[in-house]
């Protein structure tokens, strides 16, 4: 008996290998990989793909924002895709009815050379604090380790879009994060230039929405190709979450230079000499944006504490990143700022003098004094 039509082809002989035939196959391959190349570049889906994640399903949450140089030590990352970033947070996770506070700011919010149980935001979670309606406080871990007011506000806005809304944001700022000038030196904005400009044009920021230090690609860096980078870390990103999940570790610890206590005789400030500073050059209306994007959730504003040295040149700068004029002035301008739009400030430049509460940097804190910061805020 014959087969039926179906199933003449078993008894088809191979048909012989010829180079048309690799031709056409290599010919089809090309064309497709190039459609999936400008369908890419077209639909812009890395936003989207960074939303897809492993962390708070299969994996933990991370306690703080990806952000790391020695990935092979620290099973973490630094990487541009903000929604990623987001994704792979606690924050993400976070549906427990708890009452929520986010912690915005720069490197000694994150926590350099500081375990994630020892940051802020773990110093907070330690004391079991409870709302005044009997919830759970839950401080949730959003610095980012670069001085910019301009990326706290961009990063406070990713976050104010997830719900449930915080109950509180604490901004802790300093100095160094306010030069209207330097705003754009933070790689993570030049690498984010959409929601940047959002920000600039939905609040009037003092700020070039055609600032050359924004990273833009043509259309063959937003292709595949062009993005294999991010898309690689991508992956990374969830990778690395399996070696965080086992150990808990997100940052290589090891000796560090401690921060300078003879100081240069230089009193300088960002290029400003003493006389040549003034109030517009500090980026207020970035606080003031951001106080508006917070809209009902209320904000407590810090001036977080620093190193005032005793040593060489001590009459002249505080640290090696104040001269005293600078940052008297900063204080001045920052209560009067607060006091005119009736923000609440809490300002804790010297609450914590004892020269050994700082390791690398003129704001970076020990365990012990990060607790003792935790416990000068008014947090419920």
């Amino acid at each position: 008996m014959q087969p039926s039509p179906p199933f003449t082809w078993l008894y088809n002989p191979p048909r012989p290998f010829t180079w048309g035939f690799v031709a056409r196959v290599v010919i089809k391959a090309a064309i497709l990989f190039a459609a999936l190349n400008v369908a890419f570049a077209l639909l812009a889906p890395l936003p989207a793909l960074g939303r897809l994640s492993a962390y708070n399903f299969v994996l933990p949450g991370r306690a703080r924002l990806p952000y790391g140089e020695n990935p092979a030590e620290s099973y973490n990352l630094s990487l541009y895709n903000i929604p990623a970033m987001l994704a792979s947070h606690q924050l993400a996770g976070a549906g427990d009815g708890a009452f929520r506070v986010l912690l915005v700011g720069d490197s000694s919010v994150w926590g350099i050379l500081l375990e994630p149980d020892d940051t802020l935001a773990g110093q907070i979670n330690r004391r079991g604090l409870r709302a005044a309606d009997g919830r759970p406080v839950r401080a949730y871990n959003l610095g980012y380790p670069t001085m910019s007011l301009l990326k706290d506000l961009t990063l406070l806005d990713a976050a104010l879009d997830r719900e449930p809304p915080p109950d509180l944001i604490v901004w802790l700022v300093t100095l160094e994060s306010f030069a209207r000038r330097d705003q754009l030196d933070s790689a993570i904005l030049q690498n984010n230039p959409a929601p940047v400009r959002d920000l600039i044009r939905r609040y009037g920021l003092a700020q070039n929405p055609d600032d050359p230090r924004f990273v833009e690609p043509d259309f063959w860096g937003e292709t595949i190709v062009g993005r294999r980078r991010d898309l690689a870390d991508l992956l990374r990103l969830q990778l690395y979450g399996v070696a965080w999940a086992l150990t808990g570790v997100d940052q290589a610890y090891g000796d560090y230079t401690p921060r300078a206590v003879d100081l240069r005789a230089d009193e300088t400030w960002r290029g400003f000499a003493p006389g040549e500073l003034e109030r517009d050059d500090l980026a207020f209306d970035i606080l003031h944006a951001g106080m508006a994007r917070a809209g009902d959730v209320p904000v407590i504003l810090v001036n977080e504490p620093i190193f005032i040295s005793q040593g060489a040149n001590s009459d002249v700068r505080y640290n090696a990143f104040y001269p005293r004029w600078a940052y008297d002035a900063y204080r001045a301008w920052l209560a009067d700022e607060a006091q005119s739009a009736g923000w609440t400030l809490l300002d804790l430049w010297d609450a914590l003098p004892d020269a050994a509460c700082y390791t690398d940097s003129p704001v970076h804190l020990t365990p012990d004094c990060s607790a003792a910061l935790a416990a000068l805020l008014p947090v419920p």
